[in-house]
């Protein structure tokens, strides 16, 4: 289904986000600015108050924006404080979820310890979950993703040495068909011009995949680590920690990567056959022929290449993203 969305459109191959880390990346695709600019530079640090976002600027246009899954912000409380902007009402609401109204928002990391949970959100995942009768305080944690061991115990999917087994979830209730539903229940309901931000969670880790999408790939699909011993002569002292971190000597190890790779590519596989039933649905109800796709992500992932796992510096695999846009307006057949 993405082949068929780069076929229907034009596959941007060059595309570079401003951040690897998904805050920040995403606050200067929702402002069209560097970070230098928003100021809103990592995890946790807030979009300031005032900051012109692409749902303000639909808007005025005549078109509504909505938010659909993960936008991993945080609200500038103390400015709207200083403003007296109450969350409560339209605008304040929308200045705390980065110029979006919110259909159902998800950021997707329930992992919790001592102190609680990572997330002080509600997870509306979570409590679908508990709908769904998974008896968990945290089912996020406890079925989507982990899995049983050969003691019938959960295997978390933080733990990589996990990625091999598949979510102990059926597949229909794990998050990617999750946010599909809400999606389409969100257009299901639509009326007039409408922008719907999709944002899935995965493939983003923890890295685990419910069956039957767990063993799809295997050993002959992990390419070798694009790295060399001379990253590791004499590097800059911030690279250098970054490779000795717990994540980067993790990827360094070929058997964390035979068996986190297979899952990652499971995970994107999964989406895929998800976009599939939403095009689906877009076509039976006939607004396939007018609504304009943009497919893309906020980071890539190491997965091992120069000695490093997660995404956090400035090389190719953590910020050469997929970009491929659909237009079925005639005016966009030229390209």
């Amino acid at each position: 289904h993405f082949d068929r969305v780069a076929e229907m459109g034009v596959r941007f191959s060059n595309a570079f986000v401003q951040s690897p880390v998904c805050g920040a990346s995403r606050m200067s695709f929702y402002t069209g600015r560097y970070m230098s600019s928003h100021g809103a530079t990592w995890n946790g640090l807030p979009l300031r108050v005032g900051e012109m976002t692409m749902g303000d600027h639909l808007r005025e246009a005549g078109m509504e924006c909505w938010l659909i899954g993960k936008t991993h912000m945080r609200a500038d409380v103390k400015g709207m404080e200083r403003l007296g902007l109450s969350p409560d009402s339209i605008i304040g609401a929308r200045q705390a979820e980065c110029g979006f109204d919110v259909w159902t928002r998800d950021d997707g990391l329930w992992g919790h310890g001592p102190d609680g949970f990572y997330d002080e959100r509600r997870s509306p995942y979570n409590e679908y979950l508990k709908s769904k009768g998974y008896p968990s305080e945290n089912p996020w944690a406890d079925f989507a993703n982990a899995g049983i061991d050969d003691n019938d115990d959960i295997a978390s999917g933080w733990i990589l040495s996990h990625a091999d087994h598949p979510a102990n979830i059926r597949e229909e209730d794990s998050e990617t068909p999750w946010l599909t539903g809400q999606a389409i229940d969100f257009i299901e309901q639509a009326e007039g011009p409408w922008c719907a931000h999709v944002s899935f969670i995965k493939p983003h880790w923890p890295y685990i995949v419910p069956a039957p999408y767990h063993d799809m790939f295997g050993d002959n699909h992990v390419p070798a680590a694009t790295r060399h011993n001379d990253e590791r002569a004499d590097p800059h002292p911030i690279y250098e920690a970054f490779m000795d971190s717990r994540i980067g000597a993790a990827f360094q190890q070929d058997e964390v990567r035979r068996k986190v790779i297979p899952a990652y590519m499971g995970l994107i596989k999964q989406i895929d056959d998800q976009m599939g039933v939403l095009f689906k649905y877009l076509e039976d109800s006939g607004q396939m022929d007018r609504t304009m796709i943009v497919f893309t992500s906020d980071h890539g992932d190491y997965l091992g290449d120069h000695w490093l796992g997660e995404k956090d510096l400035f090389h190719e695999p953590s910020v050469h993203v997929p970009l491929i846009i659909y237009d079925p307006d005639e005016r966009a057949d030229a390209t």
